[in-house]
């Protein structure tokens, strides 16, 4: 029996259930799987400290404290796992809330030890040991308590001074933890996955009955636009219920009267622009490349807009919008599309790019947004959701077509869940409980 894992993942309740198979003529039985993701203690610890009649170290004025938070290691050992910010000229410093991965603090150890340092900071660096005290992830949940108010100890005082009681205290304020959800948390919990494609059919990819056409429409091999689409679609289609998927075309001139289109259905159906499965899409593809006649500009805004009005009428976590792009390269309404890319940034969607041919991808790189956030007209995107990858970086010279196109599925996708959670997080939506594992194929993700 094979299947992937997108497949048990994405069936209903995480169950699924297959017939074996492999003997002629025999009966194999069934197999059952079930999955279910490794908990790594997803907690996330806020809390907030306060500090009363710390040492005095400077000479001028009082002392500048901050804390160091220390998580400790199995072997004995301490590892920095925070510094809080540096309060000046105070005795009595009220740190700012934080927040820490519960993994971060005690690896999920609820009662391993967590070391906290107090220092008076200096300009040079050589910041003034004013003391220290030792509390685990457990002491701290509790809350403000009384349990939580610890005295700050230096050792080399006390071993000196007789009188020595402490270098001061410090105080909890507050502690609250809250768990740190998972793509597969919302998956589980119905969200669905809409997937659109939208090509580029403009005449800079050359005419598709010449061999040196992106476009060319070879019999015995697939060109680079079907091969990233395949590629990505084949994964994306194991997440879905329906194999519906909206496809579109754009930079083209339609029949029959020449009209230039940047976001025309590749079916020619406005109404239902949907093709059954990526087998469809890549027959939709073909059929649009003897039909049409490809023209210009390169009009990215369009599509954008037109899948980000669906997302924008489905805002409350149950959808969520992936738009594959492939293109030959440099786009005509860069302004435009920014501007679009900052206005999608809070909707439900991500945008993924694949740039097909030897042209230079550099507006690309600018719209992925990783080094630099997208920008509009003074706004900022809210959220990173372009991620941009060259085919060419993926064609195998050794001829492995099919784990180079692994590859670039991977790499296409690997940000998509980070992108959903963080659309999650930003508008409060918890994922809702798991759906109850059925016999029957999955019916809550369309990708």
């Amino acid at each position: 029996m094979f299947c992937t894992l997108g497949e048990i993942i994405g069936s209903a309740g995480g169950r699924l259930e297959r017939t074996l198979s492999g003997i002629p003529g025999k009966k194999c039985g069934t197999i059952i799987f079930t999955a279910e993701e490794l908990s790594n203690c997803r907690d996330i610890a806020t809390m907030q400290l306060c500090a009363n009649k710390l040492d005095k170290k400077d000479f001028f004025g009082k002392s500048d404290p901050f804390l160091v938070f220390y998580r400790s290691n199995e072997d004995g050992t301490f590892t920095i796992c925070h510094k809080t910010e540096v309060i000046k000229n105070t005795l009595n410093p009220v740190w700012q809330h934080f927040t820490i991965p519960v993994r971060a603090l005690c690896n999920g150890d609820y009662d391993r030890t967590v070391k906290v340092d107090v220092y008076d900071w200096d300009r040079d660096g050589s910041h003034d040991f004013i003391g220290e005290f030792t509390t685990s992830y457990r002491e701290l949940s509790r809350g403000q308590s009384q349990f939580n108010v610890y005295e700050v100890l230096n050792p080399k005082k006390k071993g000196k001074k007789k009188k020595y009681v402490n270098s001061g205290t410090v105080t909890l304020l507050s502690f609250k933890v809250e768990s740190e959800y998972t793509f597969v948390d919302f998956i589980r919990g119905g969200t669905q996955l809409n997937f659109t494609v939208a090509i580029d059919f403009t005449a800079s990819n050359g005419n598709p009955s010449q061999p040196t056409s992106l476009h060319y429409m070879n019999p015995y091999q697939m060109n680079a636009y079907a091969m990233a689409l395949k590629a990505v679609g084949e994964i994306i289609q194991d997440y879905d219920s329906d194999k519906l998927f909206p496809a579109y075309g754009f930079g083209a001139k339609l029949p029959p009267d020449g009209k230039i289109s940047h976001v025309f259905p590749l079916n020619s159906d406005n109404e239902k622009p949907n093709c059954v499965g990526i087998e469809g899409v890549l027959e939709a593809y073909f059929q649009s490349l003897r039909n049409v006649q490809l023209y210009g500009p390169t009009n990215f805004a369009p599509v954008i807009s037109q899948v980000a009005r669906s997302a924008a009428d489905v805002t409350d976590g149950s959808q969520y919008f992936v738009l594959l792009m492939i293109t030959d390269g440099v786009i005509s309404d860069m302004v435009q599309t920014k501007e679009a890319v900052v206005n999608a940034s809070s909707l439900p969607m991500s945008i993924i790019i694949v740039g097909v041919g030897p042209a230079e991808f550099d507006a690309m790189e600018e719209l992925d947004g990783d080094e630099v956030r997208v920008s509009s007209r003074g706004r900022f995107a809210e959220r990173d959701i372009v991620q941009f990858v060259p085919f060419r970086d993926y064609i195998d010279r050794s001829g492995n077509q099919v784990l180079s196109m692994a590859r670039l599925a991977k790499d296409v996708l690997a940000e998509i869940p980070e992108q959903l959670l963080s659309f999650m997080k930003s508008r409060g939506i918890e994922p809702r409980p798991a759906l109850p594992a059925s016999n029957s194929p999955p019916a809550h993700m369309r990708f």
